[in-house]
């Protein structure tokens, strides 16, 4: 009888650290606050295992969608922030990884959307010029305050992001074009004439066909627009077939995502 108990709190102390693992994966991000002037922003940094000063690594920018928008340095993580804690991706793809969070009374696209509380349909209008919000100039300081604070490969830097966060990841790349190697971006969209300034930069772009948040339409677009400019960059797009606004749950489940990702280098 003892050792039936002996056993069964055996499976119960291995199922409890199981169920607290991703807790305390995510523990593995740094809580860091940007400060520019009187602004600030907060962020959560992860380094490589091992990390070495001396050497340089990529870096990964992680754009959070509108649900996660705040100050507790927390929800940004809610997507995407497992996913670079898992230990095979850690020795596989060693890199620093930052996930910024965006304000709640900011956005890190420039655009205009509407709702009509009849169709229950989201229009989004992005300006073919115009300033960047107040969240995006921030998240362009972050990057070039990372890259003083430590050393990165300058041919090996990337941008994702989801939702709101996939409106960025084009809008970051648009804002800095001469930064990122390759892009992910999911489930957002941009203003089609801006393809032109992200022609030196491979997209992966994701969007389920039945998303009721971002229209399906916007990825298409953008897609099609980036057909026009490019030359040797990559660039593909990936539609889920009635997969709704959580796109990104296929995205990441894609075995290719990361090592394509990781595969380009800006010449």
């Amino acid at each position: 009888m003892r050792i039936m108990k002996n056993k069964w709190l055996l499976v119960l102390v291995l199922l409890t650290a199981a169920y607290v693992s991703p807790a305390q994966d995510l523990g593995l991000y740094q809580k860091k606050m940007l400060l520019c002037g009187s602004d600030t922003l907060p962020y959560r940094l992860l380094l490589p295992e091992n990390f070495d000063p001396e050497k340089a690594y990529p870096l990964v920018v992680f754009l959070h969608g509108a649900g996660e928008r705040g100050n507790n340095n927390e929800a940004q993580l809610t997507h995407g922030g497992k996913l670079f804690v898992r230990s095979d991706i850690r020795q596989q793809f060693p890199a620093i990884v930052v996930f910024p969070q965006c304000p709640a009374n900011s956005f890190w696209s420039n655009v205009n959307w509407t709702y009509d509380s009849v169709t229950k349909k989201r229009d989004f209008l992005f300006p073919e010029e115009g300033e960047p919000t107040y969240a995006m100039l921030m998240v362009m300081q972050l990057v070039r305050e990372i890259q003083k604070q430590y050393k990165v490969k300058q041919d090996q830097r990337y941008v994702m992001g989801l939702s709101m966060g996939g409106m960025g990841t084009f809008e970051l790349v648009k804002r800095m074009p001469n930064t990122f190697a390759a892009a992910i971006p999911i489930c957002g969209g941009s203003h089609p004439a801006n393809a032109r300034f992200m022609k030196q930069t491979a997209f992966w772009i994701f969007h389920g066909d039945a998303d009721g948040v971002v229209p399906v339409a916007l990825s298409r677009q953008m897609a099609e627009a980036l057909q026009q400019y490019y030359t040797a960059a990559d660039m593909q797009l990936t539609i889920y077939p009635g997969v709704n606004h959580n796109s990104w749950d296929n995205a990441f489940a894609e075995k290719e995502l990361l090592p394509w990702l990781f595969s380009h280098q800006r010449k």
